[in-house]
């Protein structure tokens, strides 16, 4: 129904962004909303999830993550939830490499994905994601500066997280490492969030 929405993003909250066009704000419900910023101008490719009791506008920052997104809710036991959570982390190349290699370990590392789970996206998806690459654009961690806002940030990369799905049991395991390290954004603390959480699996 929509491609994509081109406005003012005027809210960012863990779970959700609302984007301003035409007057009208529309919630769009992203894999990484700290991928976006209050008050830029950002083009956001849209997919209309509709359910008897639900329609939701999920967003991304490039189309090749979209289809990503199409293609896994596509599997059986993956919902739009479970899809977004697989994305949070901006890779798509990582996940597709995955698929392809039936890196099943990978895999279970998400959140919601057990053995099972992993097993039917590798049998459902792979040799079929030919044009699905990783041209989503995070932040980089490349000389932060020093920001009195920090631990905002990290308070505001842990509730990202706990929506997304991950556990206070899982999240207690990589903070102290985080609390270490000074990084100049709510972004950079999910991304290196969610590295930590992938290598612990």
């Amino acid at each position: 129904m929509y491609d994509y929405i081109k406005g003012r993003i005027t809210r960012v909250t863990p779970e959700y962004i609302t984007v301003e066009q035409g007057g009208i704000g529309y919630q769009v419900i992203t894999p990484n909303p700290y991928a976006f910023h209050a008050d830029e101008e950002k083009q956001v490719f849209t997919h209309l999830h509709v359910r008897e009791d639900v329609m939701q506008l999920i967003g991304f920052q490039a189309p090749e993550q979209r289809e990503l997104f199409r293609k896994l809710i596509t599997v059986s036991g993956i919902g739009p939830k479970g899809a977004l959570a697989i994305l949070a982390g901006g890779m798509t190349a990582q996940v597709v490499a995955a698929i392809e290699a039936e890196d099943e370990k990978f895999l279970v590392r998400f959140p919601g994905v057990g053995k099972k789970t992993a097993r039917q996206i590798i049998l459902d998806l792979k040799g079929k994601l030919d044009g699905v690459t990783d041209e989503v654009v995070f932040m980089t961690e490349t000389d932060p500066e020093p920001s009195l806002d920090s631990n905002h940030d990290l308070e505001e990369a842990m509730l990202a997280l706990t929506a997304l799905g991950y556990s206070e049991r899982e999240l207690s395991k990589i903070r102290p490492k985080l609390d270490k390290e000074t990084l100049d954004h709510t972004e950079a603390y999910m991304k290196r969030a969610l590295a930590l959480l992938l290598k612990q699996g």
